[in-house]
This record gives C-alpha cells, sequence and structure tokens, in this order.
C-alpha cells in the first residue's frame, strides 16, 4: 500500500487538463466505485502523454527522474494498493466533484466529492508496470483495477 498525504495538486488548469476527455460522473451520494483509469504520465521528457482507454504501455519513453502518474477514480473506495512491478510508491489524492453536467471538476465548498484525482510520485524508478487497485465501500464492494506498462 502506498503513503498518501493530504494535499490538494495546486492549479485549477492542470485539473481541466486532466479531466479533459474524462467521462461524466453521477453524482450520486457514497456512490460505490464505478471506475479508476490512468489518465496521464508526466515526465521531463515527455511531459504530459494521455493515456486512451484499452492502452497498455506509454508511447513515449518516460525513464528517467521526476515521472508522474495521475489516476481518476470515480466512487469511494477503502484503500487504495498502488506500486511499480511490485514496490510501493507515494502519493497525493484530491477530492473531485461534478458540475450539474456532469463534468468533473476540482471541489468547492457546498459540492458533493464523487472521487478522486491521485498523483503517484515513482521517485526515481524509471520503468515498469503501474498498477492501481480499490474495492468499494459500500454495496456492491466491488474491487477495480488498472494497470500501465510505463516504458
Amino acid at each position: 500500500m502506498y503513503c498518501m498525504k493530504k494535499e490538494r495538486v495546486t492549479g485549477f488548469g492542470l485539473l481541466m487538463a486532466l479531466f479533459a476527455g474524462a467521462p461524466i460522473a453521477s453524482a450520486a451520494s457514497a456512490p460505490p466505485l464505478s471506475q479508476v483509469k490512468v489518465l496521464k504520465v508526466e515526465s521531463p521528457g515527455c511531459g504530459f502523454e494521455s493515456i486512451a482507454q484499452g492502452q497498455e504501455q506509454t508511447r513515449c519513453d518516460h525513464s528517467g527522474e521526476n515521472i508522474r502518474v495521475y489516476v481518476l477514480e470515480v466512487g469511494y473506495g477503502r484503500g487504495a494498493h498502488v506500486g511499480l512491478d511490485g514496490f510501493e510508491v507515494n502519493g497525493t489524492r484530491t477530492p473531485i466533484c461534478a458540475f450539474d453536467n456532469g463534468n468533473l471538476t476540482e471541489c468547492t465548498v457546498g459540492k458533493k466529492t464523487v472521487g478522486y484525482l491521485y498523483v503517484f510520485d515513482l521517485a526515481g524508478k524509471q520503468e515498469g508496470t503501474f498498477t492501481f487497485s480499490n474495492t468499494s465501500i459500500n454495496a456492491p464492494s466491488n474491487t477495480l483495477s488498472t494497470q500501465l506498462y510505463i516504458k
């Protein structure tokens, strides 16, 4: 399991860029997990690479220092399990909310959290299979997972 700090990703623009193309979320109360997805991989050599549905590995060679992985989780999970080739990685999470039209956004006072944006720092680990899984806190207690080979 990874170590998580409660910090906010700074910059509304960054959140909007990360959510571009993300499916619309439901704003039901305490929703079960309905989606986990690697949205982007960031590195100094490649910048931000968007990860398409079903993509199994990065197109760009991200090897090097300061690689970050951005994961969208829609719904409420118990505690994510995250790693790169089985090694623990650290990350932060930021609550996400939904506009009335369902598009995802950074949460503001009075808005209902519908999920989280996780940002994981690979801390010098340079390539391998990134894995993320979590189990819903409520019925149906389903477990969702995703993985991506990072070159």
